[in-house]
């Protein structure tokens, strides 16, 4: 499967939390984003977390739990904000739903492209 760079931004770190504060980013460095958001995409960890908090735990799309090994998260702060590159071969609703558990609506996509 091909790899994608996915460019985003963290606009405000301290905005940048998922409604459940159990499944939400704790990192507050650029470095720390990367790390966490690493780790959530190369493994089913935060997904099964979530999915046990649904009311219909089985019911959930389990395409949605998928996992890239080899998944890399780039940090950089800029100003107040913190950019991430990310190149995995996850598809992006998989990255989207990962990142708003992590950082609810305190995300932006910048851009995307071939890895």
């Amino acid at each position: 499967m091909m790899a994608t760079r996915y460019y985003i931004t963290l606009p405000d770190a301290e905005r940048a939390r998922g409604s459940d504060v159990s499944l939400s980013f704790t990192a507050v460095s650029a470095e720390g984003f990367a790390e966490q958001l690493q780790a959530a995409l190369r493994s089913d960890g935060l997904f099964e977390r979530w999915r046990a908090k649904q009311p219909e735990p089985d019911e959930v799309d389990p395409s949605l739990g998928a996992t890239d090994a080899n998944a890399s998260v780039h940090g950089e702060q800029r100003d107040l904000r913190q950019d991430l590159v990310v190149v995995t071969s996850l598809p992006g609703t998989v990255i989207k739903h990962r990142l708003r558990l992590l950082a609810g609506s305190g995300w932006e996509l910048r851009d995307v492209t071939a890895a």
